[in-house]
């Protein structure tokens, strides 16, 4: 099937990847639904209701309104046959400075939102013994080294972990599973309205602060990433026969993951007489 044949359901479509990737597959003839946590957002940015066009408002922490999106996506399209769980935001701050309820927060949108997504997309895809579904995580839920960020970098591993067991899971059926690692991205991730800062700040953390006045002061605009471009991949990886199960996105994502796994090897092979001796003997 081709893509201008497929129906897309994206979330976190009102900006960044999701509204590019939104853009791009209506222009191709694409069905697509589109939520976000407003219909106006989407209204504003990409145009009303059409004949392949459906904005949709989705709280995705709560799952009845989670369901009742997928319900509005198969009642006007018949089907669903690409998810992509783009939502999400950054939380900045010191794992001991982080509340439980920003915490959880942000585990609620980057982590359980996706899961409520899925839990109501799988079964028709199942049926359909057909689809793909794109989780998109972060080069720091890969390599996760940030002071700073160790909360969101938790979000987005759990995420990375779900997709693993996911695609395992539903190969059986014909369903496929692409779990993407962007780097830095040109989108509003930093800014002040997409970045949240964690309320208890301590300025004992100086590893912290400053890497997030890098963020914010130097890097916030400047990202590498083409959003554009990182949609038309998605696109390509969805029209392919074999997709990648981890889809790296830009040039700092491939040399950071490659610098993780020459790390892990290099205690893997440091330790591994070691640990092996661990086990009880034969």
């Amino acid at each position: 099937m081709s893509q201008n044949q497929k129906t897309w359901f994206i979330t976190g479509a009102s900006k960044g990847i999701g509204l590019a990737l939104v853009r791009t597959l209506l222009e191709s003839g694409a069905n697509v639904v589109a939520t976000s946590r407003t219909l106006a957002s989407l209204v504003n940015l990409i145009g009303p209701a059409s004949d392949t066009f459906l904005p949709v408002e989705v709280d995705l922490v709560d799952e009845r309104s989670v369901r009742a999106g997928i319900a509005q996506a198969i009642s006007r399209f018949g089907r669903i046959d690409v998810v992509v769980n783009n939502a999400g935001y950054g939380l900045q701050g010191t794992i001991e400075g982080i509340s439980d309820e920003e915490l959880r927060r942000n585990f609620d949108v980057n982590m359980f939102a996706p899961a409520h997504v899925l839990r109501h997309a799988l079964p028709h895809m199942r049926q359909q013994r057909s689809g793909h579904v794109f989780n998109v995580g972060s080069i720091a839920g890969f390599q996760g080294g940030y002071a700073g960020w160790g909360i969101y970098a938790a979000t987005k591993f759990a995420l990375a972990g779900l997709t693993e067991a996911l695609a395992a899971e539903v190969a059986e059926f014909g369903i496929k599973v692409t779990l993407v690692y962007p780097g830095p991205v040109r989108t509003e991730f930093l800014s002040s309205g997409s970045l949240v800062v964690a309320q208890r700040n301590l300025p004992e953390y100086t590893a912290a602060q400053a890497l997030l006045d890098v963020h914010l002061d130097e890097m916030a605009g400047k990202q590498a990433g083409d959003p554009a471009k990182l949609a038309s991949m998605i696109i390509q990886a969805a029209d392919t026969s074999k997709p990648p199960l981890h889809l790296f996105a830009g040039k700092i994502a491939n040399d950071l993951a490659l610098q993780k796994l020459a790390a892990v090897k290099k205690d893997l092979t440091t330790w591994r007489e070691i640990s092996d001796a661990t086990d009880y003997p034969d």
